[in-house]
């Protein structure tokens, strides 16, 4: 598959998307509408389609933003300073769209890694684990992981 940003996939982005993933904005905290979702699958770039997280590297952090431990492809997600708010904190980006599509911070769970990739709903497609096959992401069938998910 090949992922990139087009002005389609820009023109077909809600108000909210659009703030989010072109503007660096941020959506309230719990209003997003993948916060809660437990099914199985990946969360791809909304732009670019590129594959970011997958559900099994989901947590519940009680911070009001889906949360992961960590990319399903580290080469997928960039990290920048972000030094907005008068404070320092590490941007996340996708790689091929470049979405905004949240923060990390070193607080996740300990036993998987410690970081907390702080992500926007309103970035994110989520694609279920019987779709992917059928939408092109059947390679990272595999990638879903399973048994940490705690949201």
């Amino acid at each position: 598959m090949r992922y990139e940003k087009s002005a389609e996939a820009i023109a077909a982005l809600s108000p909210e998307e659009y703030h989010v993933t072109q503007e660096s904005g941020t959506e309230r905290p719990g209003s997003g509408k993948l916060l809660h979702n437990r099914e199985p699958g990946i969360y791809v770039d909304i732009v670019s389609g590129e594959p970011l997280f997958a559900s099994g590297d989901k947590f519940d952090a009680g911070c009001g933003w889906p949360s992961f431990t960590r990319p399903i492809e580290s080469a997928h997600v960039t990290e920048h300073g972000d030094h907005s708010l008068g404070m320092l904190r590490t941007e996340v980006r996708s790689a091929h769209g470049d979405s905004h599509l949240g923060h990390v911070f070193p607080d996740g769970p300990v036993d998987r890694g410690g970081l907390r990739y702080c992500i926007n709903s309103a970035a994110l497609r989520f694609i279920h684990r019987d779709d992917m096959e059928a939408e092109g992401y059947g390679a990272w069938l595999g990638r879903i992981g399973g048994g940490h998910e705690q949201d």
